[in-house]
């Protein structure tokens, strides 16, 4: 199946919480890509790499040290930071850049990976279909995993006292949203990011989402730059920011970055 542009973009915008292994992926990084963000052939199907103006250092897959206090094998989500870890031994985790969906704030508190799948499919509701037939009617069947799929590579299904929460993590056909926020979905990483996690995470793995709290007293504050990108709280980045915003307003109002 092809979509035309205008669909591509359309698809980007679904609200994911609707729907919201073989041998492992070769990863190939030619000179001038980033080593773990370069294309990927995975089965049938071929992954771009990540342009390197989407990898901000915090956007990038990291191991760091750990002191949380989450146990080894768990996920941490941080919506506020954009930030996700998988936890490890000895007091580090894989750190992860996220964008946050509008259905990735409705989730706190702690779940369980209750199902993954790979080049997974995605269906509207049926509340969905009926307000909007023009954009929904046509994928009432389901739109089958594969590169025009908004749920990505890869996707984890968090359950709650044995029931879907409609809370997913998923990979992304999207580069440029990682590291901020958007108008649907719930958590999205790199597909190369959404498949690196795959791979460590077993079903039944803990899954714990941060309240604001939480984030604040780990992370420290957090806000957006010009650009809609999630960046610390510094004298420096207010600095920035009110420099940029000043220059995309001589500019028109148009931000490129």
């Amino acid at each position: 199946m092809t979509f035309s542009l205008p669909r591509l973009a359309a698809l980007l915008l679904l609200p994911l919480i609707a729907a919201c292994a073989g041998a492992p992926p070769t990863e190939k990084a030619p000179q001038g890509e980033v080593q773990g963000y370069g294309g990927i052939q995975d089965g049938v199907y071929f992954i771009p790499p990540v342009e390197k103006r989407y990898l901000l250092d915090e956007n990038r897959r990291t191991e760091v040290a750990y002191t949380a206090g989450d146990a080894p094998g768990s996920i941490v989500v941080d919506i506020f930071a954009r930030k996700l870890y998988y936890v490890l031994d000895g007091g580090r985790a894989i750190r992860y850049g996220i964008a946050v969906g509008r259905e990735g704030l409705s989730f706190k508190g702690t779940g369980v990976i209750g199902r993954e799948a790979e080049w997974p499919s995605w269906q509207p509701t049926a509340n969905m279909i009926r307000t909007r037939p023009d954009l929904y009617a046509e994928f009432a069947g389901g739109l089958p995993g594969g590169l025009d799929n908004p749920l990505g590579a890869r996707a984890l299904y968090l359950y709650r006292g044995g029931r879907d929460t409609y809370f997913r993590i998923h990979g992304t056909i999207d580069n440029a949203s990682i590291g901020r926020a958007t108008s649907a979905g719930c958590i999205r990483l790199f597909n190369q990011d959404a498949i690196d996690l795959y791979n460590r995470v077993d079903p039944g793995a803990r899954v714990k989402v941060r309240t604001e709290a939480e984030s604040l007293a780990i992370e420290g504050a957090y806000m957006d730059d010009a650009y809609g990108r999630i960046v610390p709280v510094t004298p420096e980045n207010i600095a920035r920011k009110e420099k940029e915003l000043a220059k995309i307003a001589r500019d028109g109002g148009l931000a490129t970055q």
